[in-house]
């Protein structure tokens, strides 16, 4: 076999999954596998990536990068066996939107920084979201019932997934309603709002009949207010919590070593002994 006839390692992979889905042969597991019990995978895959990315494991996201790149071709192998379209079709379809998106740098559009090209970007995304609602509008009004006319309205926040995690999902509504106005202008105004909601997180705790879907409630509303106040700041929720689990991990494991040597655990401990270790171990850091 010549170089140039030497198969590229993408169609390998296609390959392999075609191997893996033939009904004559392949793995029973991955036969049995369909588009809904995928999804799980595929988010725990975007983590992965994620995760590397936040340890600086450049080997990591060499594979876990791979693992993500099985998941689209998982999909698009389901989907091409359902007739509906084929990794082909994928590639195609992200090339061809990144070109509409950079009129500035595959047409004549001229951007003036990195903020105008942002602008310019959701301007674009807003414009696919409204032709997909007219699209919707002219099923609907070719009957396909009060269901899909509904769907079919036209609103800043279509397209939302609602499968997002649910921080990084707030943080998107915000963003969209907040470039339509409904926003406050200050951050202190937020913080404002935390504590409003905080207060009515204890007035639940503190009713004489715990209402539990009261509370959940009104805890929901107190993250989606701690959210919108990195939003204001400039921070991403969500990187912002798995850097605060990173460090509280960090910091137990160090509560653990020092009980350790105590020839103790956490289950042996009480919690003044482990909140003055805890306190030590914050000291030991910032020194």
């Amino acid at each position: 076999m010549t170089e140039h006839a030497r198969p590229r390692p993408i169609d390998d992979l296609l390959a392999i999954m075609a191997r893996l889905r033939d009904p004559d042969g392949g793995c029973p597991w991955d036969l049995e596998q369909t588009f809904a019990t995928i999804v799980p995978y595929t988010i725990e895959e975007a983590y992965e990536v994620a995760d590397a990315i936040e340890r600086g494991d450049m080997h990591e996201l060499q594979d876990e990068l791979g693992d993500l790149l099985l998941q689209v071709v998982f999909h698009s192998r389901m989907a091409e066996e359902e007739g509906h379209f084929a990794f082909n079709d994928v590639v195609g379809s992200i090339c061809h939107k990144m070109i509409r998106r950079h009129p500035n740098v595959f047409a004549d559009a001229v951007t003036e920084d990195a903020e105008a090209q942002r602008v310019a970007w959701e301007e674009q995304k807003a414009q696919e979201r409204a032709a997909k609602a007219a699209r919707r509008a002219e099923g609907a009004e070719a009957g396909e019932g009060a269901g899909a006319a509904a769907e079919a309205r036209h609103s800043v926040l279509d397209g939302l997934p609602v499968a997002l995690p649910a921080l990084t999902r707030a943080l998107k509504i915000q963003n969209r309603v907040g470039r339509v106005g409904f926003d406050w202008p200050e951050a202190v105004q937020v913080i404002d709002k935390i504590e409003e909601e905080l207060e009515e997180v204890r007035e639940e705790l503190d009713a004489p009949v715990r209402d539990q879907d009261r509370v959940a409630e009104e805890i929901g509303d107190l993250l989606f207010a701690v959210a919108n106040l990195a939003r204001k700041a400039d921070v991403d929720p969500e990187s912002a919590l798995r850097h605060a689990n990173a460090k509280f991990d960090k910091r137990f494991r160090a509560v653990e070593e020092h009980l350790e040597k105590r020839g103790k655990s956490p289950e042996t401990s009480d919690l003044e002994e482990m909140e003055a270790l805890w306190g030590q171990v914050k000291r030991d850091a910032r020194s």
